[in-house]
Formats: C-alpha cells, sequence, structure tokens
C-alpha cells in the first residue's frame, strides 16, 4: 500500500456529499508544493493558490467543528459575515486545483495510451483556458501566457516530481493517476455546490 509519503494530493472522499476540510486543505497544500517543483516563475500561482488555503485555514481555525466540512463552513460564513472571504477564497482556490487536475489528466492520458509528449504547454494552455482564463482579465491572461513557456517538459516535471531520482517514472504517473481520482470528486462537488447555492462569481478580475 501506498504511504502519504509515496503519493501526495490525498484528497478526502465525499461523505454524504460533503468534503473534510482539514483533510482538503492539507491535499491542497501539497498540490501548491507539486506546482512549486514547476519551477519558480510559477511562485505567482503558488502564492495565489496558498494566500487561498490560508484563508480558508483561518475560517476553519475559528471553530474547527462547526467548520468540519467545506460545504457546512461556506454556509456558515454566507450566513453570519458581510464579507464573504472564504466563499471568495473557496471558489479561487477550486478553479486553480481544477486547472492542475486537467494537467495531470492530461499527462497521465498520454502517458497510457503511448502519446506521451516532452512539450506540456499546450496541456497547461488548455486547462488554464477551461479553468482560469474565462474569470481573468487581459493583463493576468497575457502573465500567464509567459509563465505556461516556462513549463518545464515532461522529463524534467517527473524528475522534479521524484525529488530528483531517475527510473521513478511509473510510479510517479501512477501515484498521480490514483490522487486525481478524488481530487476530480472534489472539484466536481464544490463547482455544483457553488451552483446550487448561487455563490459563483463570474466577474473578470
Amino acid at each position: 500500500m501506498a504511504t502519504r509519503s509515496d503519493n501526495k494530493m490525498q484528497f478526502p472522499e465525499l461523505v454524504d456529499n460533503k468534503i473534510n476540510t482539514e483533510k482538503f486543505l492539507q491535499a491542497a497544500h501539497d498540490v501548491v508544493q507539486t506546482v512549486d517543483k514547476f519551477g519558480k516563475l510559477f511562485a505567482p500561482v503558488r502564492y495565489d493558490m496558498q494566500g487561498n488555503i490560508d484563508k480558508l485555514t483561518t475560517r476553519y481555525s475559528m471553530d474547527k467543528i462547526a467548520n468540519s466540512t467545506l460545504q457546512d463552513m461556506i454556509l456558515l460564513e454566507k450566513s453570519t459575515e458581510k464579507d464573504l472571504v472564504a466563499v471568495d477564497a473557496l471558489m479561487w482556490l477550486r478553479r486553480a486545483l481544477h486547472m492542475i487536475l486537467l494537467l495531470f489528466e492530461k499527462i497521465v492520458e498520454t502517458h497510457k495510451t503511448g502519446e506521451a509528449t516532452e512539450d506540456l504547454i499546450i496541456f497547461l494552455r488548455e486547462a488554464y483556458k477551461e479553468t482560469l482564463e474565462p474569470y481573468h482579465g487581459w493583463m493576468t491572461q497575457q502573465l500567464f501566457n509567459l509563465l505556461s513557456r516556462m513549463m518545464p517538459t515532461r522529463s524534467q516535471l517527473l524528475l522534479a516530481l521524484a525529488n530528483g531520482e531517475t527510473g521513478k517514472d511509473e510510479i510517479i504517473l501512477r501515484n498521480m493517476e490514483l490522487s486525481l481520482v478524488n481530487l476530480r470528486k472534489n472539484v466536481i462537488a464544490l463547482r455544483t455546490f457553488y451552483n446550487d447555492h448561487d455563490l459563483e462569481v463570474t466577474t473578470v478580475v
């Protein structure tokens, strides 16, 4: 059985269609550490994701029992606060996680079909186009376009994810595939929850 250190990004199973807050935030932090391996130029992405995790952690810490699931925490904030910090933070974090999900799914998919390519830029841009681009203004889009050119190659990324150990590609890709199952469930559940409760904000920033 894979230990947690072997298989990062372990997003929680849904229980009654709800997501455990603490486990989700830990897994999201693991994703930020993974993005860190993309290179220093991706610092703005990492910084933004971590900032949203910090806001959610602060909210969670106010009452860990009442905020034990993300859905309960968000609805509690909506009913008691004017400034919906956690609502906004989770929305943006989910969008970023969705982008990472689509990128990694493409890497796994092309590996399994024997169509793996070293150039991951097009995968990253496609993932961005579907998840974050609709909500970003022109300047932010141009910045991301610039950052995407610095995306490491497939070999470089897999080596970085293996902490420099060679010959680990199959293990890394298998662990990636396993971790994406619950990440996808979490992303879909949050998107549905936000739509059902009219929390999604489509304003361009």
